[in-house]
């Protein structure tokens, strides 16, 4: 569709001139151009119902609801922190309020061991904040305000079996109109990370956003259905020869069965389970180890960068997320993993202590 893409890039350049010098009238015309674009697109898919509903749907109103919902967020890694090495000691992404109380949905990177949290609202005011649970197998994060939030009301989770493929959403960042942006439903499926990491479902859309950490995405009514994980060079499905840039969304479905075990516990019911350490991709129809984090049970018992993965207790792995599939089924503190590993010269296998991921997450003072 032509037509969409080059009111994407006209959009795109208005929300630079728009963060250059903010005004009440720069404001409003993003807003009335940002409508347009929205509404364009859909109009050029008039078969397609959710698209029509989009376009009889968003309004200023909604649009200005889902800004008002969501934050940006500052967070500083704790002390000693394993993942300051990879994610950074200082972090900065978004988060969704979803509660009245002030609690916020975000992603794992910017509450993973951090502590000295900041919140901006819409409205340039800042707020303390504190890390309230993790969850490892989602990778959500929660985190709460630590006073009452001023002009702010939380959001509606949505449904992602309501939305169709090609269907337009709107993703907001930082509560800052100037970081909203429409996008579309690419697919929806599952995702294995190389960071022992697996979603049976996940949501794929593009055009991509760079400010994509802890991003609300947002539906026709203006109800939450994901929070922003990743940047994909590509998120169109296996065997497709076109590639498309864009972003990994968690469903925010996967957080009401969990909910209450994060706010009690801390954590969701899931994240007790086997670590090893090991990063993984799969090269040439095998499971290659490019990374293998310090001090971690792999590290220690001999496992490096550069070896195969051919199996797990005996048994051959057919794909990574077979393989973290089969290492979350063994009990923690059990009998030591086997890993059959092929060093490109001879086999054999390597026993590496099963651990608890969650035990080795260094948490601030009060989680």
């Amino acid at each position: 569709m032509p037509g969409y893409w080059s009111q994407m890039l006209n959009l795109q350049s208005q929300k630079f001139w728009l963060q250059s010098r903010p005004s009440s009238m720069k404001i409003f015309t993003f807003l009335c151009l940002l409508l347009i674009t929205l509404n364009g697109h859909t109009m050029t898919a008039q078969t397609d119902e959710n698209n029509t509903q989009l376009s009889n749907a968003v309004n200023s109103q909604i649009l200005l609801s889902s800004i008002a919902s969501s934050v940006q967020i500052t967070s500083r890694a704790v002390e000693n922190a394993s993942s300051a090495r990879t994610l950074g000691k200082v972090r900065q992404g978004s988060g969704v309020v979803i509660g009245s109380d002030g609690l916020i949905l975000t992603i794992g990177y910017l509450v993973l061991e951090t502590e000295q949290i900041e919140i901006r609202t819409h409205q340039q005011k800042t707020y303390p904040a504190q890390v309230v649970a993790y969850d490892q197998a989602t990778g959500f994060g929660l985190i709460k305000s630590l006073v009452p939030l001023q002009g702010v009301e939380p959001v509606k989770l949505g449904k992602l079996n309501d939305q169709k493929i090609d269907s337009s959403l709107l993703v907001v960042s930082s509560g800052n109109l100037a970081f909203t942006s429409p996008t579309k439903l690419i697919d929806v499926r599952s995702f294995t990370g190389y960071w022992e990491y697996h979603l049976d479902s996940a949501i794929y859309t593009s055009p991509p956003v760079v400010n994509h950490s802890g991003a609300g995405l947002f539906n026709a009514k203006g109800e939450l259905i994901g929070i922003g994980s990743l940047f994909m060079q590509d998120v169109m499905p296996a065997g497709n020869p076109f590639g498309l840039a864009g972003n990994m969304f968690v469903p925010v479905e996967l957080l009401e069965p969990i909910l209450n075990n994060m706010l009690q516990n801390g954590m969701g019911p899931n994240s007790q389970r086997a670590w090893l350490g090991i990063n993984a991709v799969e090269r040439q129809g095998r499971i290659q180890i490019v990374r293998v984090t310090p001090e971690s049970p792999a590290q220690l018992a001999g496992v490096v960068p550069g070896q195969w993965l051919l199996g797990l207790n005996g048994k051959p792995l057919e794909s990574l997320s077979a393989f973290y599939k089969q290492l979350w089924a063994i009990p923690i503190n059990s009998e030591p993993a086997k890993l059959t590993i092929f060093d490109g010269k001879e086999i054999y296998q390597i026993p590496v202590p099963v651990v608890d991921r969650s035990a080795n997450i260094k948490k601030p003072a009060g989680i």
